[in-house]
């Protein structure tokens, strides 16, 4: 969460549950086989399990996965103590949870994150766990002098969870500043000091996750680990099939890119039909960038927490 003050919308410039079920619906019926529910964080968000159990319910969703910050996930639900709200969300039928986890170090993560929530987050993996999830991904974001001498112990706490990890390079979404020599750490540095601890890594080409990293197995091991590195990259965006949908009703088919579309303002028309918005979609399709932005002097305009992870 940005240190700065936020712009909270109105009730009425967010998207409701029902609008946004609608949009899954008709995008479900246009080819669309999986939708992550992201944030900010999600599951701060009121009636955030009654959501996601609507979700579960819709025909034709293949996979539902949740990217949080793992904070709330050991919590207890309101309609069902004995319940927490991983286990409410596995039973609504979410397979995998993206977990975001870029210290084992209290102080680190209190610094990175701007809360001492390091224990509430061991505590949500752990829950996670034990609510039988099909997949836990850990995603690390790489910061130089911050975590790089922390990727080791990432890597044997992910191989004692049996979890997923996956480093990631910073990317220039809320701000510049993070591309600077003190700040960026990229995943060739980092598969180079991951080796010089474990041996030469093996290459996984089938091994896929319905997104852009690339895996390899630790020699000797089980573990698994992948890389982001959209910075460093050039192939990044070749296979990319991603839309996100804002809260306030924008598409966007790029995370690098200022493109957006007001769905929001076409889904309030009245009597606007299914058909009406499954063009819409296809317009913005037809709008995806080749590759995104990122590397070419990129300038923010929304906070990674207004367009979604």
């Amino acid at each position: 969460m940005p240190q700065e003050i936020q712009e909270w919308l109105p009730k009425e410039d967010v998207l409701s549950y029902e609008e946004i079920l609608r949009l899954v619906r008709v995008g479900v019926g246009l080819g669309i086989t999986k939708v992550r529910v992201t944030g900010g964080e999600p599951l701060t968000r009121r009636d955030v399990l009654e959501f996601m159990r609507a979700l579960g319910r819709l025909p034709g969703l293949r996979e539902i996965g949740l990217s949080t910050n793992g904070t709330l996930l050991a919590s207890r639900c309101r309609d069902a103590p004995e319940k927490t709200y991983a286990q409410d969300l596995h039973e609504s039928g979410v397979a995998s949870v993206n977990l975001s986890l870029d210290s084992l170090d209290r102080e680190t993560y209190r610094q990175s994150t701007g809360r001492d929530y390091l224990d509430r987050v061991l505590e949500g993996i752990d829950a996670a766990r034990a609510a039988g999830f099909e997949r836990i991904k850990l995603n690390t974001v790489l910061m130089r002098h911050r975590n790089e001498k922390e990727i080791p112990d990432l890597i044997e706490f992910a191989r004692a969870h049996d979890l997923l990890i996956r480093f990631i390079e910073l990317m220039p979404v809320s701000t510049t500043e993070v591309l600077t020599e003190d700040n960026f750490f990229s995943v060739g540095h980092a598969r180079k000091k991951i080796e010089e601890r474990y041996g030469v890594l093996e290459p996984l080409p089938d091994f896929k996750t319905n997104g852009p990293a690339l895996y390899y197995r630790v020699p000797g091991t089980e573990q698994k680990i992948g890389f982001i590195g959209a910075m460093t990259n050039l192939h990044f965006c070749e296979s990319c099939n991603k839309l996100r949908l804002t809260c306030d009703g924008k598409l966007r088919p790029c995370l690098g890119s200022h493109l957006e579309f007001d769905i929001k303002g076409e889904l309030r028309k009245p009597e606007v039909r299914d058909e009406d918005l499954a063009q819409f979609f296809g317009q913005v399709v037809a709008r995806k960038p080749k590759e995104h932005e990122f590397r070419d002097n990129y300038q923010p305009d929304r906070k990674m927490i207004a367009i979604g992870g």
